[in-house]
């Protein structure tokens, strides 16, 4: 079950200290074997904000539960108007260094995989084939009574059909991709049906208190068993379904590096973390292998 973010966590036992050398990164892609597992902060120079950390929206933004989107009609009217409006900047993001490096490395055969965090599409957006979206995508929508699925694109068009004067300015926008909105600027937006069968559309994402796909779980958990290290890039790894592939990893064995310029939850289990920022850090990691990073694939 993906859990309620909280705001901060206690270090638990000797935390390896933070250094500013990316050297332990190359040395483990150049050996070839890395899983990467990916956080918000990896995509923050795309314009999506992290939960956590300075700029941080985690302490100004509740996000919304399953429950709660699934048995309140109001509730799911506050979302659908916040993540619409929300969905005008979040799906004009584009690939950054630091996702692109990632799509390097992987083009270079140094990854046996990409685990993200992210519901951005970034990493696939830079190049990136092998990747697993733990928590979703916000590029589709899933209708909860008949199961079928649809482009969020197409939703977005039908919403603004349905709601042409629809304008507010919002205060900000999250990583989940929800927009900071008041109830007065939400108003009586519109949310429309499936299209199939006139049931209840839900961004194809986990929410929080909504469990992960059993059968996505476990392939993550295969893809740990397979990797020789596991790199984990820009998560606080505060949400326990990160967390507890670290948890495996380390358990196994197997070398846990980090690159998050702040403390993580996983730091206890890593032989290093890397204090840096992710765009630098990979971009530097990528020089030194002899990876040119690649300009986004056009189309």
């Amino acid at each position: 079950m993906r859990m309620r973010p909280t705001l901060s966590w206690t270090p638990v036992g000797d935390l390896p200290p933070g250094t500013s050398d990316p050297q332990p990164v190359v040395d483990a892609l150049g050996a070839g074997g890395v899983l990467v597992l990916s956080g918000a902060g990896i995509s923050t120079d795309s314009g999506i904000p992290d939960y956590r950390g300075e700029g941080g929206s985690l302490s100004r933004h509740t996000p919304m539960t399953y429950q709660d989107f699934t048995a309140d009609a109001r509730a799911r009217r506050r979302y659908w108007a916040r993540s619409h409006l929300g969905w005008r900047t979040f799906g004009r993001a584009r690939p950054n260094a630091g996702h692109r490096a990632v799509a390097g490395f992987e083009r270079h055969g140094l990854l046996t995989g990409v685990i993200t965090q992210n519901v951005d599409g970034l990493h696939q957006a830079a190049g990136s084939e092998d990747v697993v979206e733990l928590h979703g995508t916000l590029n589709r929508v899933v209708c909860l009574s008949c199961g079928a699925f649809g482009p969020r694109r197409e939703l977005a068009r039908r919403l603004e059909e349905a709601n042409p004067d629809f304008e507010p300015v919002a205060a900000g926008i999250n990583p989940d991709g929800d927009a900071d909105l008041t109830d007065e600027q939400v108003g009586d937006f519109r949310v429309v049906p499936c299209t199939a069968c006139g049931g209840v559309l839900k961004p194809d994402v986990v929410f929080f208190g909504e469990s992960v796909p059993p059968q996505r779980v476990e392939h993550c958990r295969e893809l740990v068993r397979a990797a020789t290290s596991l790199l984990v890039l820009g998560s606080s790894l505060t949400v326990m379904s990160g967390l507890r592939l670290v948890r495996q990893a380390a358990q196994a064995g197997k070398p846990v590096l980090i690159v998050n310029r702040d403390l993580t939850r996983g730091d206890q289990h890593a032989v290093t973390r890397v204090a840096l920022p992710l765009g630098s850090a990979l971009t530097t990691v990528a020089d030194r292998l002899g990876i040119a990073l690649e300009d986004e694939p056009a189309g």
